[in-house]
């Protein structure tokens, strides 16, 4: 529960946070008459911002923050800065960027929004976001209170849920996935275009059946079926991930050839065919979806590798689709990788490479341009040795 005082009484209601952030003890009425900097600094002290005017105010006061968080500091000058970045590491800049992103993420997150339980917002000019609300957590008994952040997120997932992400074109019509809040979007094409043109194993001949692991919105054990294998055995750890895969599964006619299991990493049996997007940095998450991105100690990663051998079919292949982000920035190196292919008991057959095409990989004011212009985006085709 969350509580704090508003009109001589004492008010409570159930607070909301994906990220796992506590209630906030220290709470503020705002309104329309709350100055940018006056919240910019409540923020900054420690003081969440409840707030009870107009809701697109509120939108423009959250704006009004990302532009006082992300403004330069005025202690440093421009040489000061470029010093610095000469003498940092590619680690260093990761972890700097890390820190930073947690702290602009904590002052954003001090703007609060009161939810009916209806999902109904009782708000001036507050957009109707029941729909949204109930995707992403379902119905609700009760009041709760959520970041402003949080709920334009829950939005923005409803939106790409409603006009999906286009994967690949099969007889002149485009193939669409329709992500769930919470659920990582297949946006990085590149990885599926190599799914879709890796020369696929002759074990499938003798038995067409293949496993996805991992398998979030679906997407490469759609493009699999596509590809004409019989059968596909998805897994994943994630109910939101397994209730996302089924809808779009579903949704494309595919559920004759798609099962979907809920396991950590493998399904039981093996099969000819066995493809894995793990997360590529080996780095704590901060949040429900940073989990496709962030694995800690890169123990998915570590986990496929050395099970694999065991689930695979005589002459049958392992698809590890991989960044080498990690390597350019000092998170792992290829050596590592390389080792654990080994010691798993697995050899390289072959491995196909792409060049990523995402709008941050061309950003230079991004923090983490440099490692970014040198990404590599492979497909490792692994058989036992």
């Amino acid at each position: 529960m969350i509580e704090w005082d508003e009109g001589g009484q004492t008010c409570t209601a159930k607070w909301h946070s994906e990220n796992g952030i506590a209630p906030h003890k220290k709470i503020q009425i705002g309104d329309d008459t709350l100055t940018a900097d006056i919240a910019y600094r409540l923020a900054c002290e420690g003081a969440a911002i409840l707030y009870r005017g107009d809701f697109q105010n509120a939108r423009q006061l959250l704006q009004a923050l990302v532009r006082r968080v992300d403004k330069p500091s005025k202690k440093s000058t421009r040489a000061d800065r470029v010093a610095k970045e000469k003498t940092k590491t590619p680690l260093d800049t990761f972890n700097l960027h890390r820190l930073s992103q947690s702290q602009r993420a904590r002052i954003l997150g001090m703007l609060l929004i009161q939810v009916n339980a209806d999902h109904t917002i009782s708000l001036r000019r507050a957009p109707d976001v029941a729909q949204a609300c109930v995707e992403a957590y379902g119905k609700k008994s009760e009041s709760y209170v959520i970041s402003l952040r949080e709920l334009l997120g829950v939005i923005s997932a409803h939106e790409w849920r409603k006009k999906g992400v286009p994967i690949l074109v099969r007889d002149d019509e485009e193939i669409r996935i329709h992500p769930h809040y919470g659920v990582f979007s297949p946006i990085r094409g590149e990885y599926i275009e190599l799914v879709l043109k890796a020369p696929l194993p002759g074990a499938l001949k003798q038995s067409s059946i293949a496993f996805d692991i991992g398998i979030g919105t679906g997407v490469l054990s759609i493009v699999l079926a596509m590809r004409e294998i019989k059968k596909i055995i998805g897994t994943d750890q994630d109910d939101r991930a397994i209730t996302c895969a089924k809808d779009n599964i579903e949704k494309l006619n595919l559920g004759s050839h798609i099962q979907i299991q809920k396991a950590n990493l493998f399904p039981e049996g093996r099969a000819a065919l066995v493809v894995c997007n793990p997360p590529w940095l080996p780095a704590r998450p901060s949040s429900s979806l940073e989990h496709a991105v962030y694995d800690p100690d890169s123990q998915m990663l570590k986990g496929f590798l050395n099970n694999l051998k065991e689930h695979l079919l005589p002459e049958g292949e392992g698809w590890l689709i991989l960044s080498d982000l990690a390597e350019h920035l000092g998170l792992r190196t290829r050596e590592d990788l390389l080792s654990w292919i080994e010691s798993a008991g697995l050899k390289v057959i072959a491995r196909l490479d792409t060049k990523p095409q995402h709008p941050k990989a061309f950003d230079k004011t991004d923090a983490l341009h440099l490692a970014r212009a040198k990404e590599t985006t492979s497909l490792w085709r692994l058989a036992s040795r």
